[in-house]
């Protein structure tokens, strides 16, 4: 397990872009430039803004100081809080915290300016040490601001992680024997960081409480097997943390959601269907597959209607439950329903099914006896059991 994880800022913990490519666009109109469409703008975020101006418009330094001043006044006033923390990283720095993990950041945006996010965000309380640049010498190298980091943490390099969305990252972390993991939701490309070096690639925020464990499994390969109507099966080649290669076999699948309905009589709705792949017929509550870009909450009343011909007047979240993930990617919400009429059903073709109602501690009784087996069926009743008796 590493001992701490050093992260970028722009770019990683938090999407500062706009803000930072209108403060941009601002100074160089302003000092009389013509300045490129505002999506083309992604190169000022990450690297020191005097070597950007410098880089790509041309100015001697003493013009980029000028250029910078411009870019500050603006930032302050407009662009500063013109950000939002990427989804999920709030959650995965609680997560490395509980983990006994330390948690730095090393970045080229001034320090007075994170300290102000941070604070803004509420999540000042996550990080045991924060380095950035003086406003007055903000050019300073990315490996030297890393280097502070690390001697803040009072870690060494080998007990050490650096995450970040561009290759400056990377080769900084590289410069202090730091092993470094290239961001997917920020600025850079997986091609960015093959290209640079990276021991390790990012997709997601959790991925990163994953490596900090050395528990990542690292996909190299993919060779599918078939694209199904439903499902897409693949046999993965991924890297283990121990430097070693696995396979791994995939069943990708578009997600489900599950209703378990409540009536005022307190019986439960099931629909009792043949499940092909057991060649048995079960009690389980009404589910189905979400469709592409739909909202899962949609799926669970468009499901419950067509099933069961109920009607909710009360919908909450039981949250979501991972069925199988020996081998799938298959993730199944599950909501809870009350206030219930009946309407016609609506089934399609293939689909037979009786409906049941159950009384609830009729349902639980079976489950614990084993009869009723289906794992959504299970995760909900258990769910709604402990939501009731919190509410």
């Amino acid at each position: 397990m590493y001992k701490a994880v050093i992260f970028d800022f722009d770019g990683t913990i938090c999407d500062t872009g706009k803000g930072i490519k209108s403060s941009a666009k601002y100074a160089l109109e302003k000092r009389g430039y013509t300045c490129p469409p505002f999506e083309e703008l992604d190169f000022f975020i990450g690297p020191p803004l005097l070597n950007s101006f410098c880089e790509h418009f041309g100015a001697d330094e003493a013009e980029g100081r000028e250029l910078i001043k411009e870019y500050r006044v603006h930032y302050s006033e407009t662009g500063l809080f013109d950000s939002e923390l990427y989804d999920g990283i709030c959650d995965m720095l609680r997560a490395l915290k509980n983990d006994g993990i330390k948690v730095g950041i090393a970045s080229s945006k001034p320090v007075k300016f994170i300290n102000i996010l941070l604070e803004h965000f509420g999540i000042s309380e996550l990080f045991d040490a924060v380095c950035g640049v003086e406003l007055n010498a903000d050019t300073e190298k990315k490996s030297s601001v890393i280097k502070r980091c690390l001697d803040a943490l009072g870690e060494t390099a080998e007990n050490v992680l650096v995450a970040g969305d561009r290759n400056y990252d990377i080769n900084g972390a590289a410069e202090n024997n730091i092993e470094g993991i290239g961001v997917l939701w920020g600025y850079g490309s997986r091609e960015e960081f093959i290209s640079c070096g990276a021991r390790f690639i990012a997709e997601k925020p959790h991925d990163i409480e994953s490596i900090a464990l050395c528990l990542f499994e690292q996909t190299t390969k993919v060779n599918t097997l078939l694209n199904g109507r439903v499902l897409h099966m693949h046999v993965d080649e991924v890297l283990l943390s121990n430097g070693k290669t696995a396979g791994r076999e995939c069943v990708d699948h578009p997600g489900g959601v599950a209703v378990i309905g409540l009536t005022d009589e307190d019986e439960v709705l099931l629909v009792r269907q043949f499940r092909y792949p057991y060649k048995e017929t079960i009690y389980e509550i009404p589910a189905g597959k979400v469709e592409k870009g739909e909202d899962p909450f949609l799926t669970g009343q468009r499901e419950f209607k067509e099933e069961c011909g109920a009607v909710a007047g009360n919908y909450f979240s039981l949250g979501e439950i991972y069925p199988s993930p020996g081998y799938t990617d298959e993730i199944i919400r599950l909501f809870g329903a009350t206030d219930i009429s009946f309407e016609e059903q609506e089934l399609d073709d293939d689909e037979f099914l009786e409906v049941h109602k159950m009384k609830f501690d009729e349902l639980i009784k079976r489950i614990m006896s084993g009869e009723i087996k289906d794992a959504k069926t299970v995760s909900a009743a258990f769910k709604l059991k402990e939501y009731l008796k919190r509410n």
